[in-house]
């Protein structure tokens, strides 16, 4: 896991090998993949390299897992993280919407659900150095006059001569002014943040540092955390937002899967979320975890958050050692 001293080499050595995949045999009509088009500020945290547009609504996108990174660090001294791949799949969407949909570069993204399949045989840290072939699909494509209303993105993954996963989610897009309007209610308490608790051991949630760590105790009751939203995390909150990103809820369902089960590592072989709401940084927002069914080979958890006693979102996690990638609808 690299030390804060060293991610600015990091960054250096990630944007020269993104420039190297870009232009090892790259046709003349791909397009990069800038920070900005990734809602990102690094470009170290950048995973989509570029792409190429297949059809009016496929796209075939070249991608760079790395073997080290601040957050999406390998799990194990074997694997990468399998996270990585529902961060790719946000990325890429985002990107697409703005450079072929047409969405301005002021509109707000929500999340509505997830759904990844992923085999963590695959996610080799071996392998990191190869580039993933992502072929995309876009459907249920809802316009705005000129621009984009929502859109779904389906995904399949390629490294190193193999099927690593399969993605699909969809996302609506608001225009300023509509999310202001949208989020008037909280105007009065947006600049307003519950204390940062202290987090659980990073141990126990699979993660090697205690500020990547996304729970914290809730008194002693079992299968209950408090969610721990560090908004100067400059991965989690990459910029500055009214309420927790989707990244951090999907990191949460993970870290409470992980606590729940004792599963270490926890290598997600299937993820699918629901979001209901926004979940907000002005008030407690509770991480429950139930774990469904769990035995030498697999379990499976699922994971819910609520706040001010209403849902926010679901999740249901398996872990397997060894998994083959599943069709998704």
């Amino acid at each position: 896991m690299p030390q804060p001293d060293s991610l600015g080499a990091l960054e250096e050595d990630q944007t020269g090998l993104r420039a190297s995949l870009a232009n090892a045999g790259a046709p003349a009509a791909r397009t990069l993949v800038t920070p900005e088009l990734a809602h990102r500020r690094r470009a170290a945290d950048v995973f989509p390299v570029g792409w190429t547009r297949l059809s009016d609504e496929r796209f075939r996108v070249t991608a760079h897992w790395p073997a080290q990174h601040a957050f999406f660090g390998p799990v194990d001294d074997r694997h990468q993280d399998p996270m990585i791949v529902g961060e790719t799949l946000r990325q890429i969407s985002m990107a697409l919407a703005h450079a072929e949909f047409g969405a301005p570069r002021d509109t707000h993204f929500v999340m509505h659900d997830l759904e990844i399949s992923a085999d963590p045989a695959a996610l080799l840290l071996a392998d990191s150095a190869k580039p993933v072939t992502v072929d995309v699909v876009c459907s249920e494509v809802r316009r705005r006059g000129l621009g984009l209303n929502r859109m779904r993105t389906t995904m399949e993954f390629h490294r190193a001569g193999r099927l690593v996963a399969r993605g699909t989610g969809s996302m609506g897009c608001t225009t300023p002014a509509a999310y202001r309007r949208l989020r008037t209610r909280r105007s009065a308490t947006r600049n307003l943040r519950i204390p940062l608790p202290s987090p659980v051991s990073p141990e126990r949630v699979g993660r090697h540092r205690a500020e990547d760590v996304v729970l914290a105790p809730a008194g002693g009751r079992p299968g209950i955390w408090l969610l721990r939203a560090d908004t100067a995390h400059p991965v989690l909150f990459p910029r500055l937002n009214d309420h927790v990103p989707g990244m951090v809820l999907f990191e949460a369902a993970r870290q409470a899967a992980t606590a729940a089960s004792g599963r270490l590592p926890f290598l997600p072989s299937g993820l699918s979320v629901l979001f209901s709401r926004y979940a907000e940084l002005d008030a407690p927002c509770w991480i429950h975890a139930e774990v469904l069914e769990m035995n030498e080979e697999e379990v499976t958890v699922r994971v819910s958050g609520r706040q001010d006693g209403e849902p926010v979102f679901t999740a249901t996690l398996t872990c397997a050692p060894a998994a083959p990638v599943r069709s998704l609808p």
